[in-house]
């Protein structure tokens, strides 16, 4: 009989397990929150940052503020002496009428006409122009001119020349006059809108009263739409400006302007009620859209 043969297990020897490792020592309370200050500070560096300059500013403000010396009170004497000082280097503009003089002076010519009156204190007539474009037509009143044998006009620059009539407005008394030489450097007023005009507006007058050069008054438009009778030729002129704005004998056919040195009318006569042709403070002025119109017949 066959004998089992017992089977024997054998087994290995176990290995031997590695011992665990110590646990890390427990982190004291001081570790704990120096480690959450350095992630705190982490995430929000660039927040403190800005936090830090603004403080930084502040104390630097707080330290200027005290560093400076304290406020001086003002007294009535310093504010007086800091406003005379201001007053005495400021240089106050120019008049208007200043301003509107020298815009419109290299416009104006100065006329002289001569006749044949009998009369010597007749004989010549003395009045203003205006040249209103480029080739040198001047506007003037009709009375000045009226009759002459001879016109002269002088210009702003001292050339004088003869000079014609081209057209005349017997019912406005305006006269459109043509140099025979007129200089190349001319410069032709600018001219405005009488319809603007209300009573009360600046005036102002440049003219040639009794011959006087180049002399300025300044007053108010005191109406429009006048109706005036020219003494000279009895003709009623109808829709006129009138003005205060000082004119004499030697200003007719002179420019009226307004405060931007445009040319608001033509300056034909004044109103007195003696026989003395002086000004007493109502003077007239043909619109000048009406007399730059060149109506009429031209002189024969």
């Amino acid at each position: 009989m066959r004998q089992k043969k017992q089977l024997v297990v054998r087994r290995l020897p176990r290995k031997a397990e590695p011992p665990l490792p110590t646990p890390p020592p427990r982190p004291s309370l001081f570790e704990v929150w120096q480690h959450r200050i350095q992630l705190f500070g982490a995430r929000w560096r660039n927040v403190i940052l800005v936090v830090m300059g603004a403080l930084l500013a502040f104390a630097m403000m707080l330290v200027y503020d005290s560093a400076k010396p304290p406020p001086q009170n003002l007294t009535q004497q310093d504010i007086d002496e800091a406003v005379s000082r201001t007053m005495a280097s400021a240089t106050p503009p120019p008049a208007i009428a200043s301003q509107v003089y020298a815009y419109v002076r290299p416009s104006l010519v100065r006329i002289e006409a001569t006749n044949d009156d009998p009369d010597p204190k007749k004989r010549t007539s003395i009045g203003t122009g205006v040249i209103f474009d480029d080739t040198g037509t001047i506007l003037t009143a009709l009375h000045i001119v009226n009759g002459a044998k001879k016109i002269e006009v002088t210009f702003w620059n001292g050339d004088k020349s003869d000079a014609t009539i081209q057209l005349k407005q017997a019912e406005n008394d305006i006269a459109v006059l043509r140099p025979d030489l007129p200089p190349d450097n001319l410069i032709p007023a600018t001219l405005g809108n009488p319809n603007s005009l209300r009573p009360g507006d600046l005036a102002i007058v440049v003219g040639h009263p009794f011959g006087i050069q180049n002399s300025v008054t300044e007053g108010v438009i005191s109406g429009t739409n006048r109706n005036f009778m020219s003494p000279n030729s009895g003709q009623v002129i109808q829709n006129v400006i009138q003005f205060d704005a000082a004119v004499n004998p030697g200003n007719s056919g002179g420019p009226l302007l307004n405060r931007y040195g445009e040319v608001m009318g033509i300056v034909t006569g004044l109103i007195n009620p003696t026989d003395q042709g002086v000004f007493i403070g109502i003077g007239f002025a043909v619109p000048i859209q009406t007399a730059a119109r060149g109506l009429g017949e031209p002189e024969d």
